[in-house]
């Protein structure tokens, strides 16, 4: 297993390597010049020239391209207190991990938590599913499931908007802090969560057809296995043959999720967030994104990236623990 990490490791750094050169060149082919509109349309030339220095953007020659791509990973691992900058933002040179670690807080806490409502909810429903194939539970389950699929995130965010906070009163229409409130970061969070319920239920709402049908189709799958149906003929109980044999066996390809689940509890949800007014990474990111604020572009697709890689290399680990047959060498 040990081993096995090392060569990952080691294969997760050069994956590292081919990421930053492809996000670097995509930047240097942009069209337009956000230096310039970042920096103001009335800059001094000199001004513009002294910022695509300091980003590597300045020489357009081959030499100057590779001197510019190692000034910009030099710029990625500069430390400030201890912590790495990912880069900085234009006009302030405040650090993009600075800006990331602001937005994480709201953005994994909404992300969190509709993950959980979505396993807790998902895999029981796509268990009875299976074990009532073609039944009216079976089709029920389906049509709901399939309903929330189609609709987009804005549709459902702004009917449970109208609807709880707009119409019933139940909820705020919108932010995510009480002026009443002056705690910050998690535990402001916490005590302001009346905030976070309804984009956590959109969110949820969303989710849950991909994993509930996943785990109907593997279940499906494990159920018309030879084995099963052994185990039937031995007079084992329904219950022990549905949930300690077929269960543990449909678990092993909802593992290959994990990869992506990471990446998704940091990256934010961007319409949703717009929608119920969360200040999250999701709402930071297509503002600084849109402005074409180079620096955090650049810096907050590493930061995905090395999420992405730890993901896929948890989801291996996972692999061998939920099925032993598998061996990680």
């Amino acid at each position: 297993m040990f081993k096995y990490i090392l060569k990952r490791v080691g294969l997760s750094i050069l994956i590292l390597v081919a990421v930053s050169l492809i996000i670097y060149f995509l930047v240097r082919l942009m069209p337009l010049d956000f230096v310039a509109s970042n920096a103001g349309m009335n800059s001094e030339p000199e001004t513009l020239d002294k910022i695509r220095e300091q980003l590597g953007l300045q020489d357009n020659s081959f030499f100057g391209i590779i001197k510019g791509y190692f000034k910009w990973i030099g710029n990625l691992f500069e430390f400030e207190n201890g912590y790495i900058t990912l880069g900085r933002l234009f006009g302030n040179e405040k650090p993009v991990s600075q800006v990331i670690v602001q937005g994480l807080p709201t953005s994994f806490v909404v992300a969190f938590v509709a993950t959980i409502f979505e396993f807790l909810i998902a895999i029981p429903l796509g268990i009875t599913a299976a074990t009532h194939q073609y039944s009216v539970r079976d089709y029920v389950i389906t049509v709901l499931v399939m309903v929330g699929i189609s609709l987009p995130s804005f549709f459902f965010g702004n009917v449970f908007k109208a609807v709880f906070a707009e119409l019933l009163g139940w909820f705020p229409t919108s932010g995510a802090t009480d002026a009443s409130q002056s705690t910050t970061g998690i535990i402001g969070i916490l005590s302001n969560f009346k905030y976070y319920v309804l984009p956590i239920f959109t969110i949820t709402i969303l989710s849950l057809g991909g994993r509930m049908r996943m785990t109907r189709t593997n279940m499906l799958e494990v159920l018309n296995s030879d084995y099963i149906r052994t185990a039937r003929a031995k007079g084992l109980k329904e219950s022990k043959v549905i949930y300690k044999h077929a269960f543990r066996n449909t678990l092993i390809p909802l593992v290959t999720t994990l990869a992506g689940l990471i990446p998704s509890l940091f990256s934010g949800a961007i319409i949703t967030e717009k929608i119920f007014g969360l200040d999250g990474i999701g709402t930071t990111a297509l503002t600084l994104t849109n402005t074409g604020n180079i620096p955090f572009i650049m810096g907050y697709n590493m930061f995905l990236a090395v999420l992405s890689i730890l993901g896929i290399l948890l989801s291996d680990i996972m692999y061998a623990i939920v099925d032993p047959r598998v061996k990680l060498e």
